[in-house]
């Protein structure tokens, strides 16, 4: 059976700056090419049949990275905007500080945190998941159910929406749950169909995000 590897792209400069970022397209920082290359070395004992990313440079680039480290660089891959980040709205290049100044602290945490809330201008995760999840069942899952082992490099949210539906969690467990750039989940397939974590990098958190997404 496949396996089904889902990967936050490397650090952009606007982590590093801790500003927020959505869909605009913003490289790697060399922390982030350097996690990618951590990330492909996680990943060389995968014999991988397919990929998929979102449009955006930092997704991109990070899967590009790791192709060529582990020599599977001719894999087909698949590039849509339904993988993109969360849009951010009027906060996308505000960092963490301009944002609680302009807004507030305890807004700020609501909009980043809640599953529902959208920031003014942008998604809420139950939008980005509105995307995300029609997306993975209709390009992603028949992969899978063929006996694909599969990787998808995507973002911070656009990857806890497909998380939380893979894991069967509440609107408040996901709240809590935060994806690290250049972490890995990897999620086996068991004989019944049914997509299960076996593997989870030691950076992911279950507490709030250190940066912005």
């Amino acid at each position: 059976m496949g396996h089904l590897v889902l990967l936050r792209h490397g650090e952009s400069q606007w982590n590093l700056e801790n500003r927020f970022t959505g869909w605009i397209d913003v490289p790697l920082s060399d922390q982030g090419r350097d996690e990618a290359m951590i990330a492909a070395e996680q990943l060389s004992g995968y014999r991988l049949d397919r990929a998929f990313t979102s449009r955006l440079v930092r997704a991109t680039d990070t899967l590009r990275i790791v192709l060529a480290a582990i020599g599977q660089g001719q894999i087909p891959i698949e590039e849509h905007q339904a993988l993109n980040e969360r849009r951010y709205g009027y906060l996308q290049g505000l960092n963490q500080e301009e944002s609680v100044e302009k807004y507030g602290a305890e807004q700020v945490e609501i909009w980043r945190r809640s599953y529902e809330v959208r920031p003014p201008g942008g998604e809420s995760l139950h939008d980005t998941a509105a995307r995300v999840l029609p997306y993975y069942q209709e390009r992603i899952k028949p992969a899978l159910d063929n006996g694909d082992t599969v990787l998808i490099v995507a973002h911070g949210n656009s990857l806890r929406a497909l998380v939380m539906h893979l894991e069967h969690l509440s609107p408040q467990q996901i709240v809590a749950l935060s994806i690290s750039t250049g972490a890995l989940r990897v999620y086996g397939v068991d004989d019944k169909g049914d997509v299960v974590l076996v593997r989870q990098d030691d950076r992911d958190e279950t507490s709030r995000a250190k940066e912005a997404e």
